[in-house]
């Protein structure tokens, strides 16, 4: 296996920091001086890692102040789909998540296709949202581990797998499309429903810079009135 470079290393290093929550938005990121001290290396070693993070949207530099953790995009799609469990809570609703699957390994084609990955790994997660103890919505998820490989050590049953990334794993745009669609024997069976009944659709693709980070879908029983009141 081809060794990483020492500041690929470097990257790496601080990029672990951001993603885990240890180094949240706004954190300065230790000076250039210091990292070099640290890793033996010179100044454009530092510069070249820290240049790398900056372009992927994780670290923003400030004139004369350095540089720091770099505050998630704020982007209509965001907007348009809130936190699940932030808009259960809203209204009212005690919100519960039962995690139905979860697991890192290699992506399938299909899976290659939605995240335009050539190869790589990712964390495949089932889940269902419960609003007052009734199924609210199914969840599936895609995370490219590549882009987030802090995902593969969170335990998401304490916080949910959006919550998280929305909280800690910076993107700069967001694509989403909505259909009515009926519910399969197996959806149908997760939210307590009979087969083919009608169902919303949500699917959202996030990226950072070209690279995408995410995929997920989410099917919301049709007749569920919070559900109305959560796409409004």
């Amino acid at each position: 296996m081809k060794r990483a470079s020492l500041h690929d290393r470097i990257r790496q290093d601080i990029e672990a920091q951001i993603m885990s929550g240890a180094w949240e938005a706004g954190h300065r990121i230790p000076p250039e001086h210091q990292i070099m001290a640290d890793y033996g290396c010179s100044r454009m070693t530092v510069s070249k890692a820290i240049a790398t993070l900056v372009e992927r949207g994780l670290v923003e530099r400030r004139k004369r102040a350095g540089s720091f953790v770099a505050a998630p995009t704020v982007h209509r799609a965001a907007l348009n789909i809130p936190d699940i469990a932030a808009e259960i809570e809203g209204q009212g609703y005690l919100h519960s998540l039962d995690i139905r699957a979860c697991m890192a390994r290699e992506a399938h084609e299909q899976e290659l296709i939605l995240l335009d990955m050539q190869s790589g790994d990712i964390l495949a997660i089932t889940c269902l949202h419960y609003a007052d103890g009734k199924p609210f919505a199914l969840e599936e998820r895609l995370i490219n581990l590549g882009m987030v490989p802090a995902a593969r050590q969170m335990d998401f049953s304490c916080e949910s797998p959006g919550r998280w990334l929305l909280r800690h794993v910076p993107w700069t745009d967001a694509e989403h499309r909505i259909t009515a669609v009926m519910a399969t024997d197996e959806q149908a069976a997760q939210l307590d429903l009979p087969a083919g009944s009608a169902c919303l659709s949500i699917e959202r693709w996030t990226w950072r810079t070209t690279e995408r980070i995410t995929y997920v879908r989410q099917i919301y029983p049709g007749n569920h009135a919070l559900t109305a009141r959560f796409i409004a």
